[in-house]
């Protein structure tokens, strides 16, 4: 198969730039070009017309747990295929195997997993690593997450992790007020590891604390952290105002106003703001009776909560949808929710040099869309992927 691909007619959203009629050239897994629309194609490339549909970078979700009815804790070769499949097919192109708040050999299978399933090529979405959401985390706020295993900041764990998984963890979430956790944060920010607050009863003083120390991202922020009082700042509070802190926001229209949203994408500028879907092992099946971490829970009306508590239980979103959300909801340019769901996660995991964006020498993860946002075609490393 020829694998010299020219993409042409498109509305190419650089970093930049958007490009309103653009030629994007792509040869071995690779961008080699991004020129106007006058540029001359050789003979043996294989012409794609984007009929003015939008040209995007895929999709990267740092924050995901399962899809179509597998959930990550149970990270076998088959339920790792059956999410990566699921979110291809919905424009994600990378993501992070996200956990849930579990026993430590739980924890210590799905990395175990993860890693083995990286070495061998991956078909659909690929996995960049895990992220760990919890164990460390606070017991007032435990929201989603099994209070039964809760525990305290333990480094011994993330030594060994790190040792025997190298490069599998890639973020971490913990409440930064619990004891031993800025010494946990200083370690992962040391190691490149994204160190994020989440599930946590900080103060503002304890997140700036934590921030000194190399705490760099908050996770679905707004929800399960404390809230902002005028003479209290919080957690959102020091995310809303600290430069060093990347926000995380579930755009489905349940986890968050959209005027929430709206502000925090005025606080945060186009740098620091990510959309990550949280999404769980009911995502792509419809309502009914499901599962997350051991806790039973209950889908109605696209709507995830716990049976015991009514606590919102990650979602059923997918990338794709919150990119729509941002543009018809919240009222950002499709640049800007491009920014947040490709560009932003890039730099968080310290991968912008090779992928998040369209420009030669990146990576051809690319999604064509249509006018409306539709899903057209997806590519990774230069190769259509057929994920329905």
């Amino acid at each position: 198969m020829n694998n010299d691909l020219l993409i042409v007619n498109a509305k190419v959203v650089t970093a930049e730039a958007v490009l309103e009629q653009a030629n994007v050239r792509i040869k071995d897994g690779l961008i080699v070009s991004v020129e106007e629309q006058n540029a001359v194609p050789d003979a043996d490339v294989t012409i794609i017309d984007a009929a003015g549909g939008w040209l995007l970078p895929g999709f990267i979700d740092v924050h995901v747990h399962g899809g179509y009815g597998a959930d990550f804790m149970e990270s076998d070769p088959e339920t790792l295929l059956t999410i990566t499949r699921y979110h291809a097919a919905h424009g994600t192109t990378a993501m992070l195997a996200t956990t849930v708040t579990a026993p430590q050999d739980a924890l210590d299978n799905v990395l175990a997993e993860v890693s083995r399933f990286m070495q061998a090529p991956m078909p659909y979405a690929q996995l960049l690593g895990v992220h760990l959401e919890g164990p460390f985390i606070s017991p007032k706020w435990p929201g989603a997450q099994n209070p039964d295993f809760i525990q305290l900041p333990q480094l011994s764990w993330l030594e060994d992790w790190h040792a025997r998984y190298p490069g599998i963890v890639r973020q971490l979430t913990l409440a930064p007020e619990r004891e031993g956790a800025l010494e946990l944060i200083t370690w992962l920010h040391e190691r490149g590891i994204v160190a994020a607050c989440g599930h946590t009863d900080s103060s503002y003083e304890e997140m700036i604390a934590a921030a000194d120390a190399g705490l760099r991202q908050a996770v679905h922020t707004f929800n399960a952290m404390t809230g902002l009082h005028h003479r209290k700042p919080g957690t959102v509070g020091a995310v809303l105002t600290d430069p060093r802190i990347a926000a995380e926001v579930i755009a489905d229209g349940h986890h968050v106003h959209p005027a929430a949203i709206r502000l925090i994408t005025q606080v945060k500028q186009q740098q620091n703001l990510l959309l990550i879907t949280d999404a769980m092992s009911a995502a792509g099946l419809g309502d009914g009776e499901y599962s997350l971490g051991g806790l039973g829970v209950i889908v109605q009306d696209g709507v995830a909560r716990l049976k015991e508590g009514d606590s919102l239980a990650g979602s059923t979103l997918t990338m794709i949808d919150a990119l729509r959300y941002m543009v018809r909801e919240v009222g950002v340019s499709v640049a800007e929710a491009s920014r947040y769901a490709s560009g932003n996660p890039a730099k968080a995991l310290g991968l912008e040099q090779r992928t998040g964006s369209i420009a030669a020498g990146k990576q051809a993860d690319l999604l064509l869309l249509s006018p409306e946002l539709d899903i057209q075609r997806t590519w990774i490393h230069g190769r259509e992927i057929h994920a329905h």
